[in-house]
């Protein structure tokens, strides 16, 4: 704060703005009228915050981002700091990822995971022992033949069918479809 009070803020932005005064005139009389209002209202910038006394909150601000720059840059403490700081940040990432590709590889998704006898048009597999007779046999007491399960009505589209499967299970349970 004794630095700030040591400087004659007044005559210095009034400088300052006299001298941005004289080039908006001149890029008045060049560039034209917008030109011209455009650098006086940057010329009137610096005689604003002194009397609103905004500059003092800048200068304050000022010292303590180059107090914080020069510490940072001097002080290996801090590089171990900005380190830890950027390991979170690369942790948040990869659990941010992990945790996708979980949602989406699940059940968190709606999707349903399909066991082997799901697929329809396969066959009830018969142990040897059990096996068909031959052509024109009638099978013997007790021995099953080999028949196929009833096939499933050929589907309309993939999307349809990831869409609405959960209402035709539903459905089927309540014996409404």
């Amino acid at each position: 704060m004794e630095t700030f009070n040591a400087i004659a803020w007044l005559p210095l932005c009034a400088g300052v703005t006299i001298a941005g005064l004289v080039l908006a005139f001149l890029a008045f009389r060049r560039r034209g009228a917008a030109a011209g209002m455009r650098m006086t209202a940057w010329a009137l910038l610096p005689v604003a915050a002194y009397l609103t006394g905004a500059l003092q909150t800048l200068w304050t601000v000022g010292s303590a981002v180059v107090s914080f720059v020069t510490s940072l840059v001097f002080n290996p403490t801090v590089w171990i700091g900005v380190a830890v700081a950027g390991l979170s940040a690369v942790l948040f990432v990869v659990s941010g990822v992990m945790r996708g590709r979980k949602l989406s590889a699940g059940r968190g998704l709606g999707r349903k995971k399909r066991t082997g006898g799901d697929t329809p048009g396969t066959e009830q597999a018969v142990p040897p022992a059990q096996a068909a007779p031959a052509v024109g046999q009638k099978p013997a007491a007790g021995q099953k033949t080999t028949q196929p399960l009833p096939k499933a009505a050929p589907r309309k589209a993939a999307k349809a069918d990831d869409d609405f499967s959960d209402i035709e299970e539903l459905l089927k349970r309540r014996g409404i479809s």
